[in-house]
């Protein structure tokens, strides 16, 4: 103990000048100077901190604090052995974290367990309220319903009640509403239903469907992608909302004189045809494919129906299952492995592109490889390029896709006939001569333009401004030409805008010509052309330069246009108006602004006939003429997909192709078709598509 005092005297003594320039060190800051992370504060020259350090080093031991022990300290700590100066803060940290991990896993599985058991209880409470024994008795019928009278111009019965119009109270007070009749079950005419409000009319569908079709996703079910419960709605369950009535029959005929229309029936005895009376009539029958005068097309397929999507499935399934049998010459394998697609637009690009991931993902594991090795696809196509309604990039992405995919690309070709084991196509050679080639195949499918629908070309027999060879030519505000004003309409692939201007030229004059000296000046025909963008919207964009034209179809240069000038200028600005093309995304904004216009005329109908605004006018007053609003082009084109948004092109890989599914997704009708749909995708990107032949 004496020697130890002694060397702390020592070792004092020895460091007391530079002692004399520290100030006394509280624990803080001492244990900073120690661990070496801050310098000594300002020196102080009082020696006062002397004294009071020789006392601590001449005191005791055992008088020292812990920290003043280690600040005092000569030796160096002892480390134990084997471990590292930080091991012990690694230590102390792991537990806890270790406990923070535990405690979450534990929040997340019971939470787990118990969202689970919430949702069976929840499916067994609402079964339990489900299936339950619903007796109904005596529901009044009206005898019309049952026994319906004859007349009409070939004697039929005459529907003017069903068999559910007075069933309830609500449905007694919509028998009384204004009877609106849809023809149809597509995109125009969901459209028209969603738009509608309960009460606005008394509604009846007629489809010879007893669903609507998501169509843009026909090609994915063709190949299996989805399943094509998956792209249906009944129809039945839409018209619900607004408690109205669905007749599963097909019209044939209309007469408009007395508003009937006839429509056909699968009855107990066969066929039967009947009248369906109406107030407003909605045609939205689509339309039929194009045949181009090409014989042979009973060998082909479509792609319009879910029939038409189930039928291509089986033949493929069929073709394959033949190609792997051993007795199958390599001549007869070659040609059912050969699929050949007649049209480059979004149909006909989609099918090829979807027989070809169904090749390479699913056929190739299961089937032997040598008939993955002689699958060809072909795409023929009259234009220069496939999708050439999209943007030059998009067509022109589309074929080095298809390239580098080894699908053949025939463009500039016509299909001049289809056999039954193979296609004939005609194509100008290098000398410019038209040469004839034949591809053997035992799958082809048609998708080469559209015709008109055969009820939408009986309609148009009895009006006399019909002259549209494709659609019904319809006016601005969606009425049909040449029908009673305000009562019958068409819309989606079944009507085409009229882009005509110079057929109202007469009107036009009438209406602008203020001094009625029978000439146009600038003045009035400024007035013109406001009238012409009220009548046909479509022609805003020609008529854009209005001083330009004023004074280049001014021939005689007297600030004046005869009617010769007038006929002339308006049958130019017409040529250039692009009628709109025949698409579901046209067919779904006719439905909406129809169904919404619809709707103010149910609910303004007092005002209307107050200020005798019924029939002619009655449209102009509570809506603006239909404009179309391009919201852009998708195509799917193999595990990649292209979009057209006008100004702007998108297209990619996998995050184009995941984009394109989400627009779908959320255009689907319901949500049950959403979930279906999304199973779909999933079950096919984990178990692959389903081969089965069904």
């Amino acid at each position: 103990m004496l020697a130890a005092a002694a060397a702390r005297r020592a070792l004092a003594s020895s460091c007391a000048p530079a002692l004399r320039r520290v100030p006394l060190p509280n624990p803080s800051i001492a244990t900073r100077l120690v661990s070496g992370h801050a310098r000594p504060a300002r020196a102080s020259y009082s020696l006062a901190p002397l004294r009071t350090l020789s006392s601590a080093l001449t005191a005791p031991r055992s008088a020292f604090t812990p920290l003043q022990a280690r600040l005092f300290s000569t030796s160096r700590p002892l480390l134990a052995s084997g471990s590292s100066g930080d091991s012990a803060p690694k230590q102390s940290r792991f537990w806890p974290r270790t406990r923070t991990f535990l405690r979450f896993t534990v929040y997340l599985c019971g939470s787990t367990i118990v969202g689970v058991a919430v949702l069976t209880s929840a499916i067994f409470v609402h079964d339990a309220f489900t299936y339950n024994e619903r007796h109904v008795d005596g529901v009044p019928v009206s005898p019309l319903a049952l026994h319906p009278e004859r007349g009409g111009p070939k004697n039929l019965p005459v529907v003017h009640k069903l068999l559910s119009d007075i069933e309830d109270p609500e449905n007694a007070a919509l028998a009384t509403k204004p009877h609106l009749v849809i023809v149809g079950g597509g995109w125009g005419a969901v459209g028209v239903l969603q738009n509608l409000r309960p009460g606005d009319y008394h509604v009846t569908v007629v489809s010879p469907e007893t669903y609507t079709t998501f169509t843009p996703l026909l090609p994915s079910a063709a190949v299996g992608t989805v399943q094509i419960r998956s792209l249906v709605e009944p129809l039945r369950k839409i018209v619900a909302r607004l408690r109205g009535h669905f007749l599963n029959a097909k019209a044939v005929d209309l007469v408009m004189s007395e508003r009937l229309l006839e429509v056909e029936t699968e009855g107990v005895n066969g066929p039967q045809r009947l009248y369906l009376p109406y107030d407003k009539l909605v045609i939205a029958v689509g339309s039929t494919s194009a045949t181009h005068g090409v014989n042979g097309l009973e060998h082909c397929f479509q792609l319009k129906t879910t029939r038409d999507a189930r039928l291509i499935r089986q033949r493929i399934i069929d073709n394959f299952e033949q190609a792997s049998l051993p007795t199958t010459s390599p001549e007869e394998r070659k040609r059912l492995l050969s699929f050949v697609v007649c049209g480059g637009g979004p149909t006909g690009v989609e099918t090829a592109a979807e027989i070809y991931d169904l090749c390479q993902e699913d056929i190739m594991k299961y089937y032997p490889k040598i008939c993955n090795g002689e699958v060809s696809i072909h795409v023929i196509q009259s234009r220069e390029h496939i999708l050439n309604t999209y943007s030059e990039a998009i067509s022109r992405y589309a074929e080095r896709k298809f390239l580098h995919d080894d699908i053949d690309l025939i463009t500039s070709a016509r299909v001049a006939e289809v056999h039954e084991d193979r296609v004939e196509y005609t194509k100008k050679g290098l000398d410019g001569k038209t040469e004839r080639h034949a591809i053997p195949t035992n799958f082809v499918l048609w998708s080469t333009g559209i015709a008109m629908n055969p009820f939408a070309a009986q309609v148009t027999k009895y009006l006399p401004n019909q002259v549209h060879k494709k659609a019904i030519e319809v006016d601005a505000h969606l009425r049909v030409k040449g029908s009673p004003p305000g009562e019958v309409y068409a819309i989606g692939d079944a009507s085409t805008i009229e882009t005509s201007i110079v057929n109202h030229l007469l009107d036009l004059v009438d209406e602008s010509d203020r001094n009625k000296d029978g000439k146009i000046d600038f003045d009035e025909w400024e007035i013109m052309v406001a009238r012409i963008k009220q009548r046909i919207p479509m022609a805003e964009t020609q008529l854009e330069k209005v001083r330009e034209l004023f004074e280049l179809y001014d021939s005689d240069a007297d600030n004046s246009l005869s009617l010769n000038e007038l006929a002339v200028l308006l049958k130019e600005i017409g040529s250039k108006i692009t009628a709109l093309p025949a698409t579901a995304q046209v067919a779904s904004q006719e439905g909406k602004y129809l169904g919404h216009k619809l709707h103010k005329l149910a609910r303004q109908r007092e005002t209307l006939a107050a200020n005798e605004l019924t029939g002619p006018g009655e449209d102009e007053a509570v809506a603006p003429p239909f404009r179309y609003r391009h919201l852009g082009s998708l195509a799917y084109i193999g595990n990649a997909a292209v979009f057209d948004l006008g100004k702007y092109s998108f297209m990619g890989g996998l995050a184009a192709m995941y984009a394109w599914r989400s627009v779908y997704w959320s255009e689907q009708v319901s949500m049950r078709t959403r979930a279906l749909l999304m199973i779909d995708w999933i079950v096919r990107g984990v178990w692959g598509r389903d081969l089965s032949r069904l």
